[in-house]
């Protein structure tokens, strides 16, 4: 029986998904907008997001999924921390969005599957995020690479910091490459994707999105080895070209990845480590241990705290810490149970990949791409669901006579 399609309008649905997960925050834009605008289009494509899923699911058939329903636990944790408004009003309006992103997310399972169809609705809406970063960058140079930020690249026509750039440059390089090695793009496609996409996350000089890329290729390139004969001409080329760069451009790398910073600077993780330090030892009474302050901008003493897991502890207390934790090792134990195919790799690269920068980048107890580039995943570890068959009409029996009935032969 063949699975169920996935309806064009769920595309649509995606796509508003990841423009809520924008944000309002960044830098100076080309022609100002204010944030009050901003809020309003994310937000607003989120309650368009849940109202085009929910009239295309209107039966509400969804399927069982650990990653959502985890999800929905972390959502009744916010809840019950916010109630007591320690963070302001503001934590209830993060926990009605975060109650609409978890809805559509459970509006969507119903086309979870081994299909590659959500992988490319998430290539093609951030590069087209890409696009507009490119363009702000062509159209305003100055603007793009600001002296605030180092001169490294942001959005200059919608606010974007550099580690958002980077972000998304690096998720759908990996994706792209992975599609390539499993032959379900051409190398033209996937040079159109991969070539800008690099060069936007190098002059953002994020260290974290640069790392998450390399370190979730190899672990998800690593699970094909044994099935693609492409993966693994790709991981000799690939640790080869490492090799030669490690040696003739040390010094340049060096240079891009210390950012003009001093040792002691980066040591201190450009000032994180102090403000992670101050949160620990803020003292704690037993109800915000567990279940935290409420849902906030993820920051501490008006500085980001820059650290999915002490965010999510800082907000959600231990219990959403367990939560989140509970998230990243089902999604990580359901892909190594999987057995080899793309679908798997490509799971395998977002989840490594969301784990190496939940280090340094907050998101993963609140809507945020990182919970996205998870779903994506949670749908490419998803068995395929048969479509529902339709009833077979009954024939009407017809009533034969009594004299019919009866054996012409005697």
């Amino acid at each position: 029986m063949e699975p169920e399609r996935t309806p064009k309008i769920v595309g649509v649905v995606w796509g508003l998904l990841v423009l809520n997960t924008l944000g309002s925050a960044g830098a100076k834009t080309i022609v100002p907008l204010p944030r009050s605008l901003i809020q309003m289009v994310t937000m607003g494509s989120l309650v368009a997001a849940f109202a085009l899923a929910l009239a295309v699911n209107a039966r509400l058939r969804i399927r069982a999924s650990a990653y959502v329903f985890l999800l929905t636990l972390l959502l009744v944790t916010s809840v019950i921390s916010s109630a007591h408004l320690e963070s302001g009003f503001g934590a209830l309006f993060r926990c009605f969005r975060l109650t609409l992103f978890v809805g559509t997310l459970w509006l969507l399972s119903r086309w979870w599957g081994d299909s590659l169809t959500f992988v490319r609705h998430h290539i093609r809406m951030y590069f087209a995020v890409l696009g507009s970063v490119a363009l702000g960058l062509a159209v305003s140079p100055g603007m793009a690479l600001p002296d605030l930020y180092g001169g490294r690249l942001v959005g200059a026509l919608w606010p974007l910091t550099p580690p958002q750039i980077g972000q998304y440059a690096a998720v759908i390089v990996g994706l792209t490459v992975l599609l390539l090695l499993g032959r379900r793009t051409d190398r033209t496609s996937a040079a159109v994707v991969i070539v800008p996409s690099l060069v936007l996350l190098a002059l953002t000089h994020t260290r974290t999105a640069t790392l998450g890329l390399l370190l979730g290729l190899v672990l998800a390139i690593g699970s094909l080895l044994f099935t693609s004969a492409a993966a693994r001409r790709f991981f000799a080329w690939a640790v080869v070209c490492a090799t030669v760069a490690a040696v003739g451009f040390a010094s340049a790398l060096q240079a891009w990845f210390l950012r003009g910073q001093s040792k002691d600077n980066f040591s201190s993780l450009t000032g994180r480590a102090k403000v992670w330090d101050a949160l620990l030892a803020a003292p704690r009474s037993t109800g915000e241990k567990l279940f935290g302050v409420g849902l906030g901008d993820k920051s501490f003493g008006g500085l980001p705290i820059d650290n999915s897991w002490l965010a999510v502890y800082n907000e959600q207390g231990l219990i959403g810490v367990a939560l989140v934790g509970a998230i990243i090792i089902v999604l990580g134990g359901v892909a190594l149970l999987r057995p080899p195919s793309l679908q798997r790799a490509c799971a395998i690269f977002l989840i490594s990949y969301c784990a190496i920068a939940s280090y340094t980048e907050a998101g993963l107890g609140d809507a945020s791409p990182y919970l996205l580039h998870l779903a994506l995943a949670a749908s490419l570890l998803a068995t395929p669901a048969e479509a529902t068959p339709l009833g077979t009409p009954a024939i009407p029996r017809q009533r034969v006579p009594r004299w019919a009935r009866r054996s012409e032969v005697r």
